[in-house]
């Protein structure tokens, strides 16, 4: 069973995760031949302030 996490800042709306993770799905299916029942997709949403790069936070970059 294809467990997968997807970590994203917050902001998505739901519509949109909802087609992210049919599309995802979708691709593991005809990727490895799993039932879609099988897929489970954990969607993280970051905040910004919490996530840092090259000594900077995200939240600071804009």
């Amino acid at each position: 069973m294809p467990l997968v996490t997807i970590k994203i800042f917050e902001g998505r709306d739901v519509e949109q995760k909802r087609g992210m993770v049919k599309d995802v799905t979708e691709a593991i299916v005809k990727t490895i031949g799993c039932p879609t029942t099988a897929v489970q997709i954990d969607i993280v949403d970051l905040n910004p302030e919490n996530i840092a790069q090259g000594g900077q936070l995200f939240s600071d970059r804009r």
